[in-house]
Formats: C-alpha cells, structure tokens, sequence
C-alpha cells in the first residue's frame, strides 16, 4: 500500500508540474465520457460493466500531458481496485510526411489490495493520406512485480472518414508478449501469455459528441486453472461489442 501511494504521488507531483504551466499559457481540454466497459488491448479492465471516464489533457509547444479517471468496478484484473487513474507525458515531431511520438505512462490504482500500479512507454510512427490516418506503434512496460515481468504490445491502427457523412471507421490490430518473473501476475496483462487482439469500429462525430461502437476480440483461451487465473478474467476477453458516448469541451 506505502509504495503504492508512493507511485501515485511521484506520478501526480511530475504530472502537476508539467500540467499546471501549460494550463495556464497553452490550450487544454476536458473529456467525459460512459461506456458499456472499459476495454484496453482486448482486455476488460471492468469486469464487462459499465464505466465513466474523465481526461484533462494540456500542451505547452511540443509537449503535452493527461490524467485519465476511469471507474474499474472492483475490478478483478486490477486487485479488486475500484479507479485507475492514467498519468501520461509526450511529445511528437513530424519527419516529413511521419509523425513521431514518444510517451510514457504512469497507471496508478485505488482500492486495489496489493501493490498493482505499473509504468509504461511507448513510440510511434503515424502517416495521414487522404481521409486515411495510419498509426504503427509499440508500448514497452520493463519487468515490474505488479505484472509479473515485462509487457510488449505491438500494434497498427487506422481510421478513415466516410466521404459526405459524419461517421468514421476505425480498426486496429495488435499483439503483446514478455517475459514471466511470476506467472500468476503475469496473467493481469496477457492472460494464457502472448495473444492477439483486434478492433472493428464506427464513430459519429457532431460537434463536441462522439458516439462510437465497437467490436472488438482476441484469440485468448476462455479455459485455465483457478490459481493462474487470479488475475486472468478471461470470461472478459472474448469477442465481444462496446458503446460509448463522449462529450468533449
């Protein structure tokens, strides 16, 4: 629990001091949104329920920052934890017609028993044509005890606006694998070990409303050991459709 609070107070203090100049001389934004579940990778982070979310997101020049809120229900995946709340930093420059981006992540837990917080970064290369956007990226997290070794997931993602309507289509595929320093935690991040997930989706987009659907999956196997799957919740990793709703300011 100490190091716990610790992480989120070392995240939060880096997170402030980037945040509060930017606020006050750059452009932020604020986000809520509810969902049917928070899904991350594939992975229900709520057990499958509804969830709320809010994101404060800032920019001074290159750099920006965000803190992400979002309620886990007592999630199982998680330690039983009952809010995730996602501290992040980034940059990006365009290289040509690529755009580059470098983040890293911090994703502090409340609630949870036992010592659940990770860090995360990641890179990616991202190419616009058209209504076509493209995005080729990959999100390391080092051996940690709270996941139970590393975590790598490689994944490509595009979106493209229907030309005349106000819908966008978005898709995604992507795959995670590391090492195993405990194979009981390490089923919190890739149950059964290394898989693939996959995102067919549609947006509406009106104004500062999105409503969105999504069907997403992945190739885990629902069977495993009651021990291995302490952490697992693969009754929540199929193929599966989520709604959401957004409102932005």
């Amino acid at each position: 629990m100490i190091r716990r609070v610790q992480l989120a107070g070392v995240l939060g203090a880096v997170s402030c001091g980037l945040i509060t100049p930017a606020f006050a001389q750059d452009a932020g934004s604020v986000t809520l949104e509810v969902m049917s579940e928070e899904e991350r990778r594939g992975l229900s982070w709520s057990e499958g329920r509804a969830a709320l979310a809010g994101d404060l997101r800032v920019s001074r020049g290159r750099l920006d920052a965000s803190a992400r809120a979002v309620t886990l229900r007592n999630s199982v995946r998680h330690g039983g934890a009952d809010a995730v709340v996602d501290l992040s930093v980034g940059t990006d420059w365009d290289l040509g017609a690529v755009r580059i981006r470098t983040d890293a992540t911090g994703h502090a837990f409340a609630g949870a028993r036992g010592r659940m917080d990770y860090v995360e970064a990641g890179v990616s290369a991202s190419y616009a044509y058209g209504p076509l956007y493209a995005t080729v990226g990959v999100i390391g997290a080092p051996s940690q005890r709270a996941i139970g070794g590393s975590n790598v997931h490689v994944y490509v993602n595009a979106n493209a606006g229907i030309p005349g309507t106000p819908f966008t289509v978005l898709t995604e595929l992507g795959h995670s694998s590391g090492s195993v320093s405990d194979p009981v935690r390490a089923e919190r991040l890739r149950p059964g070990g290394s898989y693939t997930n996959w995102r067919l989706g549609l947006e509406h987009r009106r104004d500062r409303l999105t409503i969105g659907v999504d069907y997403v999956g992945t190739d885990i196997s629902r069977t495993g050991t009651a021990t291995a799957d302490r952490f697992a919740d693969r009754r929540n990793a199929g193929d599966r459709i989520i709604g959401r709703v957004q409102v932005s300011f």
